[in-house]
């Protein structure tokens, strides 16, 4: 079991291997994610390296190890959407509901709200009906901390013989100005480590 001793860091490529192991359960054994097979280290290091060009990725650390994870991506890779980021998050399946996911998502938020992010936008898998791969807790969890669906699609994930759907859940972080300030990359902002504390 989990304590509250939580520390929020910027992830390093030397972290994959123990933040796919927070994920690879999800894969194997919810539809939590659309992912089929779990990635190699290597590529899930590249998936990482490839995000911390513009935006953070954050881990949750207890006793010096990884226990849940989050960063944000590209909401949609065209200019005008600069301002919106899309949020993910996992948390080590025996930690889940000890406040680790609010903790992440709050460090998310500063450190969005830094780069000049107004929008940010979670991509869900639903279920139409609640099953042993997937719950309505994940909506239930962003909805408590103030996002609102905006969107659904239905039956657009087939897994474990099943149809899922993807809902859309959005909350604005900051003001939408006529003239916006040009969204800073995560790698731009100075004393990134601090925004954290």
């Amino acid at each position: 079991m989990c304590s509250n001793a939580i520390t929020i860091c910027i992830a390093e490529p030397g972290d994959a291997a123990e933040i796919l192991s927070v994920y690879a359960p999800y894969i194997r054994k919810t539809a939590i994610t659309f992912e089929y097979e779990v990635p190699s280290v290597d590529s899930f290091r590249a998936r990482m390296t490839d995000t911390m060009k513009r935006y953070p990725w954050l881990v949750a650390c207890r006793d010096g190890h990884v226990v849940g994870y989050a960063y944000t991506g590209a909401f949609i890779r065209r200019s005008a959407c600069d301002w919106a980021a899309e949020t993910s998050i996992y948390i080590r399946m025996d930690c889940c509901g000890g406040g680790i996911g609010r903790l992440l998502y709050e460090a998310i938020e500063k450190v969005s709200r830094a780069q000049r992010i107004t929008n940010l936008n979670a991509c869900i898998a639903w279920p139409e009906i609640e099953d042993e791969y997937l719950t309505a807790n994940s909506r239930f969890f962003h909805e408590h901390l103030g996002y609102r669906l905006v969107g659904e699609f239905h039956r657009c994930g087939y897994k474990f013989g099943r149809w899922y759907d993807l809902i859309w859940m959005e909350k604005w972080i900051g003001a939408h100005e006529a003239a916006m300030l040009p969204m800073i990359p995560f790698p731009d902002l100075p004393k990134k480590e601090t925004i954290l504390i």
